[in-house]
């Protein structure tokens, strides 16, 4: 299976920003020219790039839009784009930017027939957002009852490309990820998975890479703030995960 880093560009007002596990009062502003960064990260090497709409996660309004499609346009390689798609009409009209995958997480558990109504026209990633091991949802402020295996049995037979994956408690801290959860995560499902939250370094990067369990390993990683503070470079975490 061929594994990818997926740099993640996350945006608010048209810049680059990381969110400390998903509050917008812990909002740290990297950038101000999010197609530069994107322009640069293909350079380094990614072969997709991850983009969250935090605006339209939040407030269902896609102030973005002409960002994202900018960044599209720009591209060589596919964006996957995640915040705020609720409904058929928004899913289609960030297909219509460009975007080859679009990522459905609230929705997705409020109404599940709509992820196999967007299969219908374009690429889906679930997002499974894990606080305390229950799926977290509406900008991670609501805890639901329902667990990861709850969502994957729900999807198991759609056409869908992936879970994401994300850890809340560590997103964005630096702190490395859950190895042993996903370890368990690509056990139980025979959709690829993604890894999201907490990685800050090239040694978790290989410790993600070198998993596997039933003979699946992990099909992806997103990375954000360690590749903004500096940690490590998208390069030495194309060789760290991608080639291990």
């Amino acid at each position: 299976m061929k594994k990818y880093v997926f740099p993640a560009i996350d945006l608010i007002d048209g810049k680059c920003v990381r969110l400390l596990q998903g509050e917008y009062s812990n909002e740290i502003e990297y950038s101000d020219d999010p197609i530069s960064q994107a322009l640069s990260f293909q350079e380094e090497g990614a072969s997709w790039i991850h983009i969250v709409d935090l605006d339209a996660a939040r407030t269902g309004i896609a102030n973005n839009a002409s960002v994202i499609e900018n960044i599209v346009s720009r591209l060589e390689i596919p964006v996957q784009v995640g915040g705020g798609i609720r409904n058929l009409d928004v899913a289609r009209s960030v297909f219509d930017l460009g975007v080859t995958r679009v990522v459905i997480g609230t929705a997705a558990i409020d109404n599940p027939s709509l992820v196999e109504g967007i299969t219908s026209i374009g690429r889906v990633a679930v997002g499974v957002d894990l606080r305390n091991e229950k799926v977290a949802v509406h900008g991670w402020k609501t805890e639901t009852v329902l667990s990861y295996s709850d969502i994957f049995e729900r999807f198991e037979e759609v056409d869908i490309d992936a879970y994401i994956v994300t850890h809340i408690e560590r997103d964005g801290t630096l702190g490395g990820p859950d190895i042993d959860a996903y370890k368990e995560l690509i056990s139980s499902t025979t959709k690829n998975v993604i890894a999201s939250g907490g990685v800050g370094s090239t040694d978790d990067l290989r410790n993600l890479s070198r998993l596997s369990a039933n003979g699946r390993t992990l099909s992806g990683v997103i990375v954000g703030r360690a590749f903004y503070e500096d940690e490590f470079s998208l390069s030495e975490a194309i060789e760290a995960f991608e080639t291990i």
